[in-house]
């Protein structure tokens, strides 16, 4: 396992991280601890999550589940774990309970903190951008929980790049703890981040933590356009959930590139998870990603990713021109 710097920070994570949006839906308590058991013997140290999951929930009711499953797991290995949870999402019925106002801020890493029976969290993430709270009341509340030290680094996710330079031309003006990460979508798919978040990053020195590298399971090969979306995985859950994964990949034009890129794999002898995750930690400005699963022998493949010897720049132009061999979609997130 390869460890990185976050960004221009001392904090150091490996270039795989565990993600846990299944937790408490697709994988019960304890194929969650297998699955943690699994990646942290493997020498992943970086777990990320967030409030809301696990995802596909039919209700706010079983909100903070995944965070609950996490605290009983981490026991006496809290401090050889860097770990992230996010802020932002509906925890409640209530007007004020999402959102990145302060007053929201305040009380989600309070709960964040119970669930997951901690003191502080390494890094704390905006899983979204809030169009009506200002900007600066978020990084001011984000600046005063690490001033009480109950957070070290600040996190987005699925923030644009001039949002984020916004948000760091603010905090450089009032003295606040700047954003060190952002943790956009990425993968074969999908690679719209590297028009303009990725050169910002790299140019900032800040650090990139992906999701989805395989597409939502896409690259992986299993789903059949033809066949019909089986309830409990990505593209049939729950919650409008199942339908953003259908919205982002479940078109024919990813399905012939997925069919091309698994002939490919084929013909050079490689494995297409294996090889779809090394992609994504291959490239440049690129600190980790994100790897989830619903049962611990879905990791393996995966895994093997940080001992897969680095591509070729033949494999690395081929793959390019799957990427744009696809028709350009209006979404970016």
């Amino acid at each position: 396992m390869e460890f990185r710097s976050l960004g221009k920070t001392g904090l150091k994570v490996t270039n795989l991280c565990v993600g846990t949006m299944t937790f408490g839906n697709q994988a019960d308590k304890q194929t969650s601890f297998e699955i943690l058991d699994k990646a942290f013997d493997a020498g992943v140290n970086f777990i990320d999550t967030a409030d809301v999951y696990p995802i596909g929930r039919q209700s706010v009711d079983i909100a903070g589940t995944t965070e609950s499953i996490i605290g009983e797991w981490l026991g006496s290995k809290r401090d050889k774990v860097v770990l992230a949870t996010k802020c932002f999402g509906a925890m409640g019925s209530g007007p004020n309970d999402q959102g990145l106002s302060r007053k929201h801020i305040m009380t989600a890493v309070e709960e964040s903190l119970r669930r997951l029976k901690t003191d502080y969290l390494d890094l704390y993430q905006a899983h979204q951008l809030d169009p009506i709270t200002p900007m600066d009341e978020t990084l001011r509340a984000f600046d005063d929980l690490v001033t009480q030290g109950k957070v070290r680094y600040i996190g987005v996710s699925n923030w644009r790049a001039w949002q984020v330079s916004k948000a760091n031309g603010i905090a450089n003006r009032r003295d606040y703890a700047r954003i060190v990460s952002v943790q956009p979508r990425y993968n074969l798919l999908f690679r719209m981040i590297e028009d303009d978040l990725v050169p910002m990053a790299i140019d900032e020195g800040i650090g990139i933590i992906c999701y989805n590298p395989l597409a939502g399971g896409l690259l992986t090969g299993r789903y059949n356009k033809n066949s019909p979306i089986a309830e409990g995985t990505r593209f049939g859950l729950a919650n409008n959930a199942g339908k953003l994964y259908q919205q982002r990949y479940w078109q024919e034009a990813n399905f012939n590139a997925v069919e091309r890129y698994q002939a490919w794999c084929q013909d050079l002898g490689y494995d297409p998870v294996t090889t779809a995750v090394h992609w994504v930690t291959q490239q440049p400005g690129i600190t980790s990603a994100i790897i989830g699963a619903s049962r611990p022998e879905h990791l393996e493949a995966s895994l093997r990713a940080a001992e897969t010897a680095d591509l070729t720049k033949e494999d690395l132009a081929w793959l390019d021109e799957l990427w744009f061999s696809l028709p350009r979609r209006r979404e970016y997130n």
